[in-house]
C-alpha cells in the first residue's frame, strides 16, 4: 500500500495537533512536517517533498490560496487539499484554478472527513460530483470561460462525451459502461485529454466542462 506523506500547514497549533491525531490513525498517511503559515509550507514543500499538503485557506503571511498558487507552479507534482470553516463556491473555484484536488471543511465529523479525504485523493470517487455540481452553479452564475485555454475544438468528439460524463461526476466504471468500452480505455482517455488541455485532475477537468459548456449536468441522467 502506498502511503502518503503529509504536510500540514494550519497557523493555530491546536488544529495542527488535531489534524495530526486524525492521520496518525490512518495507515495510508504519515505527517512528515508542520507549517505555520503559508510562506514556511512552501518552503517545507521544497525540503521534505510530501506527497500531500493540508493547507489552511486563511493564514497570516499569505493565505493559503496563494501558497498553493507556489507549491503546484514550482512542485506540481504534490496534490494540495484546501482546508475551510467555509462552505465557499469561490474559494474552491480558486483553489482549483491553482491546482489543488478540493477542500475539506474543519467542522466535519472525524470519521467523515478522514473519508472525504480519501474519496479526494481518489480522481474516480463519487466526491468528483458534489465538486461538479458546485462547480456547475458557480458558473452559471455568470462566470465565463477563460480565453487564454483551448476551446473544445481541440477534443475530439468521444474525448468531447469523455469530459462531460467526467463533469457530470460518473466514475471512469460508470464512464465505460455508458460508452460500452474497457475501463482502462477510458483511463487512457481521461489521461491524454489532460495532458491536452494541459490540466492536472478531474476537478479541473470539471471547471474546464463546465466553463465550455460541456457537461450533462442538471440533464436526465437515468439512463444509458
Amino acid at each position: 500500500m502506498n502511503v502518503y506523506r503529509v504536510l500540514i500547514a494550519d497557523d493555530h497549533p491546536l488544529a495542527r495537533q488535531a489534524i495530526r491525531s486524525l492521520l496518525d490513525g490512518d495507515a495510508l498517511f504519515e505527517t512528515v512536517g508542520e507549517a505555520a503559515g503559508g510562506e514556511e509550507a512552501v518552503s517545507m514543500c521544497g525540503n521534505l517533498q510530501p506527497d500531500l499538503v493540508l493547507m489552511d485557506i486563511h493564514m497570516p503571511d499569505i493565505s493559503g490560496l496563494e501558497a498553493t498558487r507556489r507549491i503546484k507552479q514550482h512542485y506540481p507534482h504534490i496534490r494540495v487539499v484546501m482546508l475551510t470553516v467555509s462552505d465557499s463556491v469561490a474559494d474552491l473555484f480558486t483553489a482549483i484554478q491553482f491546482g489543488a484536488q478540493g477542500y475539506l471543511l474543519k467542522n466535519m465529523d472525524p470519521d467523515d472527513w478522514m473519508h472525504y479525504l480519501r474519496a479526494l485523493l481518489d480522481d474516480n470517487s463519487e466526491v468528483s460530483r458534489q465538486m461538479a455540481d458546485k462547480l456547475f452553479h458557480h458558473f452559471r452564475g455568470g462566470a465565463g470561460a477563460d480565453a487564454s485555454e483551448p476551446g473544445i475544438g481541440a477534443l475530439t468528439p468521444r474525448e468531447r462525451e469523455l469530459v462531460a460524463w467526467v463533469a457530470s461526476g460518473d466514475t471512469n466504471r460508470q464512464i465505460a459502461e455508458r460508452l460500452v468500452i474497457a475501463e482502462n480505455t477510458v483511463k487512457n482517455h481521461i489521461k491524454n485529454i489532460l495532458d491536452k488541455l494541459n490540466l492536472e485532475n478531474r476537478v479541473q477537468l470539471t471547471a474546464y466542462a463546465v466553463r465550455q459548456g460541456l457537461t450533462h449536468i442538471g440533464h436526465n441522467r437515468g439512463g444509458k
